[in-house]
């Protein structure tokens, strides 16, 4: 008797084993899903043989409500929630926070200004992001409310802010998170790659290979290995009015839950290691190039 329970336990976990599972997003219309996001970041650089670290934390809550289901795309109203900012440098502290805009904090009455404005988001089953739109006017009109600002003080915002959160930004800020999903079915133990463009502030390719982990009541667990990498060194991309180009190379690990009935992420755990160099390009004030050592680690926690 006792061998005949171990050969059953044996053959259905060997059968559980071999189960195959649709994965992917099954969002409700009209249903909303949120998206709670904490990265710390360290950024260290070397300006000729002495080093400066930077601490960053940034904080975010954001809605997705699904405005259309059509055959394997969702049409997402998105908002932010709230939005904050600290950072740390040998200088001082800097905080900004959409929750506490205070007279003369100019960019965290932006932050509360762009609170619960709708722009629209088109997501695969899969998770990728075929298109996000009226977030740059959103931004651009935003900016433009604060008329105290000189015109070219505000344009110098409106360029930082849609390298780091504009539409091309948003795209690969979403998918990091989101595109994690395999196009066919996959057993427990069975891998697969997903392909991520990366546009804030520099161009990168994001590849990373994801694991089915373990399927346990309503929870899917996932593992993602990755490696990131400048797309193209000799390309200079304009930076506070000067021209920089990148070379940098990394690893992003992910340990990600999800909900096993619409897909959208529970919990996740991500931590990126990047480094490599920063080239200022010579100009009227520089007449040679200036290269920067860069270190950049990152922890993001992700929970609905």
């Amino acid at each position: 008797m006792h061998k005949f329970f171990t050969l059953l336990l044996l053959t259905l976990a060997t059968v559980a084993q071999a189960q195959k599972y649709d994965l992917g997003l099954t969002l409700k219309q009209g249903e909303t899903y949120n998206q709670v996001m904490q990265s710390d970041i360290s950024i260290v650089q070397d300006f000729g043989g002495q080093s400066m670290e930077i601490n960053m934390k940034i904080s975010g809550n954001m809605a997705f409500e699904v405005a259309a289901v059509e055959n394997d795309s969702y049409q997402l109203k998105t908002v932010f929630k709230s939005l904050n900012m600290a950072m740390k440098m040998p200088q001082g502290t800097t905080e900004f926070s959409s929750e506490n805009p205070t007279e003369g904090d100019v960019f965290s009455s932006m932050l509360a200004a762009i609170k619960d404005q709708p722009f629209d988001v088109v997501m695969k089953k899969n998770g990728k992001v075929t298109s996000v739109k009226k977030l740059d006017e959103m931004w651009g009109k935003t900016v433009d409310q604060f008329e105290e600002l000189p015109a070219m003080q505000k344009q110098q915002i409106k360029e930082q802010l849609m390298k780091a959160y504009g539409e091309e930004a948003m795209i690969g800020n979403m998918e990091m998170v989101t595109a994690i999903y395999p196009e066919g079915k996959v057993k427990i133990g069975d891998t697969w790659t997903v392909s991520t463009n990366l546009e804030a502030g520099m161009a990168a390719k994001l590849i990373t290979e994801y694991e089915l982990v373990s399927v346990s009541g309503d929870k899917i667990t996932l593992k993602g290995t990755g490696n990131i990498a400048t797309e193209d060194k000799d390309a200079y991309v304009e930076t506070n009015g000067m021209k920089m180009k990148y070379d940098m190379s990394g690893t992003m690990n992910s340990d990600i839950e999800v909900d096993k009935n619409s897909g959208w992420i529970i919990e996740a755990d991500i931590v990126q290691k990047i480094d490599g160099d920063a080239t200022i390009k010579a100009n009227a004030q520089m007449p040679n190039d200036m290269q920067i050592p860069m270190k950049l680690n990152t922890t993001m926690k992700v929970t609905n």
